[in-house]
């Protein structure tokens, strides 16, 4: 019976233990996948305050108006042009300033400019400039991304003075702990002075 007791009572610890195991590692991967979520996150919140994104996502989606609307029915066109060349070429150069402000910021008043003028070109050669909504999109987003500039890194933090050494400290006759004063100090030697005879 004793050794019945014992058998049940270690099969008993052994399975609370495994199961404690389990619930334990059951855990661990909740409290690591959150942190897997929000690195990806970041990293795009850092990639786009690095470069005027909204700026040239207007000035994409102007660009890809302005090149489309050649391909629609010619019931809808205004003015189709020389088989509607100049609407697509006008819609992607403004497509490719629009990359240019994603992937090379430096770029990007050369960028603005450039689709500030093509926006304000297609509104005569290309369908009133896409209906006016391409013009429009176009000189919003190509302002965006001229007027766009760097976030400027923060300022290091000042650095603390070292602290000046305290003044060493005399202990006088009646216990007293005194810092030194001008009584303390060495007399001063007079060269203009004759010295001192002794006897």
């Amino acid at each position: 019976m004793a050794d019945g007791t014992g058998i049940g009572a270690g099969t008993g610890a052994g399975r609370g233990a495994g199961r404690g195991t389990d619930t334990g590692t059951g855990t661990e991967p909740a409290a690591v996948r959150p942190r897997s979520r929000r690195h990806p996150w970041a990293a795009w919140r850092r990639w786009r305050k690095a470069r005027p994104f909204w700026g040239g996502l207007a000035t994409v989606l102007a660009g890809a108006e302005i090149s489309a609307i050649p391909l629609a029915p010619l019931k809808i066109m205004l003015h189709q042009g020389i088989a509607g060349i100049p609407s697509v070429l006008m819609g992607l150069v403004m497509i490719l300033m629009g990359l240019s402000a994603w992937f090379a910021p430096q770029y990007r008043s050369l960028a603005g400019v450039v689709t500030v003028m093509i926006a304000a070109a297609a509104l005569v050669m290309s369908n009133l400039g896409g209906f006016l909504f391409g013009t429009v999109l176009g000189v919003v987003g190509g302002g965006m991304v001229f007027a766009w500039q760097p976030v400027a890194p923060p300022a290091p933090a000042p650095v603390p003075a070292p602290e000046s050494s305290p003044e060493p400290e005399t202990e006088t006759e009646t216990g007293r702990v005194t810092p030194p004063g001008p009584h303390d100090a060495p007399p001063a030697h007079h060269p203009h002075l004759p010295p001192k005879e002794t006897r």
